[in-house]
């Protein structure tokens, strides 16, 4: 796909549904009694992904132009597969929080995907729900997919200390914890994304809270409900950095989510000193709009429990540091080596091409401001959320640029290009 440098963004839109609540809208949906209904899922791969996946495990559910209708039948009601083998594509979010729905099933289900899925690690599952009486076997000492997962309706409760902070691991024991009988306990590393928590409080369900430890008591039984699902903010931080990045734009985003575990983004971007407003809150959807001009920006640190709150955004905020007055560094952000691709090294290689100035890191990247980026042949390495990225330099850089692989973004945002189109022309 050939991409070209703009003179200004300028319009309203209004981003994708946010697709981590769109993943477990399915979920819970489909292991409580009674219908769920979901207005605003995002119908992307990935969140198509798991609704497939409930439907082969024998949950009706119903596809209308406007809502998802789940009818659901309790973990109990789950049923194997035909097969015993479900494919979930490119999500990762998918493949771990199934494991731990599967883990209290009384029959054995093999869970695999693309050839990038096949790459990521599900060793971080398989401990602890191993612990929980569970066997989660796969390929290599990383457990790598193809997965099996053999359920055991008798899962013990554990006491589990996080190695790593992540929301897919937290919620993948949450939802086994569901079903075992007794105290489950998890001691976080640094807080991360609390969708899970707060979605099992939505269907009726009791966990606690204190600081980073986290407290369920099982079984137990859930009860549907409406979800309306917000926009997405990992998918409006393209646009929040092209408004600031682009001259003479002004870009209005409508009910984007703002759950306080995912707005690093904003917190960077204001520390940038970017100028960003936040209007029309929604307290009870969690959802906000953000309103983004051209900014002078400079250079930050991002680290410690910064980076739970907007791991999905890095590669973006990569991109606004090589504009931005000063030395940015980024660090403790290991848990990107892990993703579609190892986001770090793609992130990194993928804007040298452009003549960005990064060095990777362990653990992060350091990055050079105020660099002329120029275009290039790159390559979303199949990675959406690189793929984006590279969509908004190209906005900037003087020469054509050329993306490989562009149809990656369709896992998180169908309409991305379509959605920059508009912005091109001015439009709302």
């Amino acid at each position: 796909m050939k991409l070209r440098k703009v003179k200004s963004l300028r319009g309203t839109l209004t981003v994708p549904a946010d697709k981590s609540i769109s993943h477990r809208s399915i979920m819970f949906g489909a292991i409580s009694q009674g219908i769920t209904t979901i207005k605003n899922f995002l119908r992307a791969d990935d969140c198509m992904s798991t609704l497939h996946a409930f439907e082969a495990l024998g949950v009706p559910i119903t596809v209308d132009k406007d809502n998802i209708s789940i009818t659901g039948v309790g973990v109990n009601g789950l049923k194997a597969v035909a097969e015993g083998i479900i494919d979930v594509g490119n999500s990762g979010t998918t493949i771990r929080l199934l494991s731990g729905i599967l883990a209290a099933t009384n029959f054995t289900t093999v869970l695999t995907g693309d050839a990038s899925l096949k790459k990521r690690p599900m060793d971080r599952i398989a401990s602890p729900l191993e612990q929980m009486q569970v066997q989660v076997t796969g390929q290599k000492e990383q457990v790598l997919p193809p997965i099996e997962v053999v359920g055991n309706p008798e899962l013990k409760p554990i006491t589990y200390v996080m190695p790593v902070a992540s929301a897919q691991v937290k919620s993948a024991i949450l939802f086994a914890a569901l079903a075992a009988k007794g105290k489950t306990t998890i001691i976080e590393k640094e807080i991360s994304r609390n969708h899970t928590e707060e979605m099992i409080q939505q269907f009726g369900g009791k966990i606690q809270r204190q600081d980073k430890m986290i407290q369920l008591t099982g079984p137990q039984q859930l009860t549907a409900r409406q979800v309306i699902v917000p926009g997405d903010i990992s998918s409006a931080a393209f646009f929040l950095a092209a408004g600031a990045l682009v001259p003479n734009s002004k870009i209005i985003l409508k009910n984007v989510g703002i759950n306080s575990t995912r707005t690093g983004i904003i917190d960077v971007l204001k520390a940038m000193g970017a100028s960003l407003t936040i209007t029309e809150v929604d307290h009870k959807n969690q959802s906000a709009t953000l309103t983004i001009e051209s900014s002078n920006l400079k250079a930050v640190t991002v680290s410690g429990d910064l980076i739970p709150r907007l791991i999905d955004e890095i590669p973006i905020i990569a991109l606004l540091a090589t504009q931005a007055a000063g030395i940015t560094v980024i660090k403790n952000a290991e848990e990107l080596k892990v993703k579609e691709t190892n986001r770090i090294d793609a992130t990194a290689e993928e804007l040298q091409k452009m003549n960005a100035r990064i060095e990777t890191t362990e653990d992060g990247m350091i990055i050079y401001g105020k660099t002329t980026l120029h275009g290039a042949k790159v390559s979303s390495r199949k990675d959406h959320r690189i793929g984006m990225m590279l969509q908004i330099a190209a906005l900037i850089c003087q020469e054509e640029t050329i993306l490989e692989n562009a149809e990656a973004i369709s896992i998180s945002y169908p309409n991305f290009f379509t959605d920059l189109d508009h912005l091109t022309k001015g439009e709302s």
